[in-house]
């Protein structure tokens, strides 16, 4: 069969699974999140009861697999970091200053998961349907724009909603702002940075669901998935509550801000740690 003869699912306009007849009889699908992440395609030969997998090349694994080991641990170090500052405001154990001092610097670990989850995404190696289907890797790329590509957009909206965060990290070190301001220059970055965490959640659900509600427990990346999104709606519980009341200069409940930052940061270390195993 040839390229027109494929069977393509999706969500919307991205297309996140193809099925295809190779010329030697049987099936071949390509999913995107595990040609992505693990550099592999699901062959079921003629008469076969259970499908293999035909893997990427042994350079393009290692490849894979790098990238996968750095994301990971960024976002478990930097999830770490951002219990460790909530922590810190809880229960009083440090100034404002130093509160801020463990997210920014946790941030800069959320910028670095970040860019590479976007690297994940522009060296991903292609599917080229053959005798057997491949998965082919080009050259080395820093960057792409490839807005059609559900992956690449979920993850340059995550990438994009970490460098928004490190605006409103960087602005919580000002002193002597008014409350609009506080609202303005710390609060509404870290609004944004959620809704953008928020939105790459719902793409990379889109994705790994390929367009349909799904409840996939055998599912190693939609494990992965959920548990990142739980953190990107705590953080948005944590930022709701963080606005500062122009009446009274208070927040609105920070318990509720600090305790969202906690569980929702640990949500995504916990995310990072499973990010391990999904290695090709």
């Amino acid at each position: 069969m040839g390229q027109s003869d494929q069977h393509a699912e999706g969500a919307g306009p991205f297309t996140t699974r193809l099925t295809w007849q190779p010329p030697g009889g049987g099936t071949a699908v390509w999913e995107s999140r595990p040609a992505r992440r693990r550099g592999l395609i699901a062959v079921r030969p003629p008469g076969a009861a259970a499908a293999h997998h035909a893997r990427a090349d042994a350079t393009t694994l290692g490849r894979l697999r790098r990238l996968n080991a750095v994301a990971a641990t960024a976002f478990i170090i930097g999830g770490a970091l951002f219990a460790a500052g909530a922590s810190v405001a809880l229960f009083g154990s440090g100034d404002a200053t130093s509160c801020a001092s463990i997210y920014f610097t946790g941030g800069l670990f959320f910028n670095c998961g970040g860019y590479v989850s976007l690297l994940q995404a522009v060296n991903a190696p292609r599917h080229t349907p053959g005798a057997e289907g491949t998965l082919v890797a080009e050259r080395w790329r820093w960057w792409s724009y490839e807005p059609l590509r559900i992956d690449w957009l979920s993850a340059v909206v995550l990438f994009a909603g970490t460098l928004v965060f490190a605006v409103n990290l960087l602005d919580s070190f000002l002193q002597g702002l008014t409350t609009q301001q506080t609202n303005r220059l710390v609060w509404a970055p870290d609004v944004i940075g959620c809704v953008l965490f928020l939105i790459s959640g719902h793409l990379s659900l889109a994705e790994i669901c390929h367009g349909r509600p799904c409840l996939r427990r055998r599912d190693l990346g939609w494990w992965i998935v959920a548990v990142n999104q739980l953190g990107s709606i705590l953080f948005m519980v944590s930022a709701t509550a963080a606005y500062t009341r122009p009446a009274t200069g208070s927040l609105i409940n920070a318990d509720v801000a600090n305790w969202g930052t906690l569980t929702g940061a640990l949500c995504f270390s916990v995310g990072g740690v499973l990010q391990h195993y999904e290695r090709p």
